[in-house]
């Protein structure tokens, strides 16, 4: 486990009785923006508890966490159990998949804005949730998104991608740019209006979420420029035995969209680019 790992637990642990019954007051006489975190999760026992204790080692007041476990098989859920107390809502059922599960969460979530943090990552710092907030409650946006940091699964001090966001531009994402999805947050409202994840695709639902959402430039969409999350490199698109299937679902995805889909997924590739170069000096 990487060394901001340690210092995520070592928050969570040092955290007193006397803190909590502080938010509880805070909650009662300030009317803070309920933000809503969801993670899914199957078998991911050597990560999951970074994770939750990224989320619950956060200093904003108001976080609704809801962890949807796919009837995981190996310990993953004695480790969710762990935290019952300081989870909002645990669901565990079997599923036909991360976005069924994501679909899920957000269909319980009861917060003014969702946003998701993978079974595999963690945020980025304790500060992070209080940041994205503060922007929110600046720009009165629909939409935020931010940086991330992909980085190695074993050592997660070593970064590999440095993604940085950048200023949303519309003809961008007409150009297969999208933020990074594990740094959207999203007003429930919008979500409502827009819909939640399609599920007939296995790995580019997020991509095809993000296109539904940004391509026809109806919402008013903020960028936050720092860092988010720490993602470990191997998720469902960073698997190389996966990219046919990858390929293949872009391929659909785009053309759903009216997009060219050869073009549009070179676009898409050329901007990850700087993502690499950028990963050397960081």
């Amino acid at each position: 486990m990487g060394g901001n790992e340690t210092d995520i637990s070592k928050c969570y642990m040092l955290r007193s009785p006397l803190i909590f019954l502080a938010t509880i007051i805070l909650l009662i006489f300030y009317n803070y923006m309920k933000v809503s975190i969801i993670t899914s999760s199957y078998n991911r026992e050597k990560t999951i508890r970074g994770c939750i204790e990224s989320v619950l080692a956060q200093d904003y007041p108001d976080i609704e966490y809801i962890v949807v476990d796919g009837a995981s098989k190996d310990g993953s859920l004695s480790i969710i159990n762990e935290y019952k107390d300081r989870i909002s809502k645990i669901i565990s059922e079997p599923d036909h998949g991360m976005y069924e599960a994501i679909n899920k969460g957000i269909r319980a979530a009861t917060g003014d804005v969702i946003g998701l943090v993978h079974s595999d990552d963690f945020l980025y710092s304790p500060q992070t949730v209080s940041n994205i907030v503060k922007r929110f409650e600046e720009t009165h946006a629909d939409f935020l998104y931010g940086d991330g940091l992909f980085v190695n699964a074993e050592n997660t001090d070593k970064v590999v991608r440095n993604w940085i966001g950048g200023d949303y531009r519309l003809w961008k994402v007409r150009h297969g740019w999208l933020p990074l999805h594990p740094t959207c947050y999203i007003k429930r409202s919008a979500i409502e209006r827009k819909g939640l994840y399609n599920e007939s695709y296995k790995i580019a639902a997020d991509s095809d979420f993000l296109f539904r959402y940004l391509l026809g430039g109806e919402l008013s969409v903020t960028y936050l420029h720092e860092y988010i999350v720490r993602m470990r490199m191997g998720g469902l698109s960073t698997d190389s035995a996966r990219r046919k299937q990858m390929w293949k679902e872009d391929i659909r995805m785009y053309q759903s969209h009216g997009m060219n889909p050869t073009l549009t997924k070179l676009e898409k590739m050329l901007w990850k680019v700087p993502q690499f170069i950028g990963a050397k000096f960081k």
